[in-house]
């Protein structure tokens, strides 16, 4: 380590008390974290691209510094879905810090990476004040059944109102309209269910009748309307 003459000249004073870092909630304990494999945790971030066409939610579950589980959700940008596939296979297996450093391919799942550094070396997680933490396998209970993203697209103009396309129950069939042409409801599809019905050896229509449900006054409903097409 080479100093300037001017550090050399200078007395050296002694070093008064050193506490170390603040200690940090992760998995049940408080740690004071020195080091990149003092860090576990599972936590997620979000991140958008330089234009602002599309975004990234990134799930980690980080044990001893190592991403041992991750879950990369897109939306907005057909190139970024399969910029999320390459990252997928690049982030599990690196310390945090690698993945820090490491080209996601997409400037939204790059952004996502660097928001969830920083929370999870705060101690800003899910598990924090989860004993031991949670197991490989949590990331998917976000997905629920069917492993699906949990996704909501409404569309609306000022002068044809709003439509409903799809929700976290699923991709929407019909809008329930009353006699003022007031959303009351909707039906929907869970395409997640419908294909493990399909996959099961149940025909499509079958299928399909069973992965259906609605939510509000659907029965009561003066007329329904297609929001795809009406």
């Amino acid at each position: 380590m080479h100093f300037s003459k001017e550090i050399e000249r200078m007395v050296c004073v002694a070093k008064g008390p050193d506490h170390g870092p603040a200690p940090i909630p992760q998995e049940g304990k408080w740690v004071q974290a020195k080091e990149i494999k003092d860090i576990s945790g599972l936590s997620h971030g979000v991140g958008w691209c330089a234009p602002q066409q599309g975004a990234c939610k990134l799930t980690l579950n980080v044990k001893d510094g190592i991403i041992r589980e991750a879950l990369v959700e897109t939306i907005g940008c057909s190139g970024m879905t399969h910029s999320a596939a390459m990252a997928g296979e690049i982030l599990t297996g690196k310390t945090i810090l690698e993945a820090l450093n490491t080209d996601l391919v997409c400037d939204a799942i790059n952004v996502a990476m660097r928001e969830l550094f920083l929370q999870i070396v705060y101690g800003r997680t899910q598990s924090s004040y989860s004993e031991g933490g949670l197991e490989i396998g949590a990331g998917l209970e976000d997905l629920g059944k069917g492993y699906r993203s949990q996704i909501a697209t409404i569309y609306s103009t000022e002068a044809k109102g709003v439509r409903y396309l799809e929700t976290t129950e699923g991709y929407i069939t019909r809008l329930a309209l009353d006699a003022d042409n007031l959303v009351i409801g909707y039906e929907f599809v869970r395409f997640g269910i419908m294909m493990d019905h399909i996959k099961a050896g149940m025909t499509a229509e079958d299928a399909l009748k069973a992965a259906m449900g609605a939510v509000g006054r659907f029965e009561s409903a003066a007329y329904y309307i297609d929001p795809r097409k009406a």
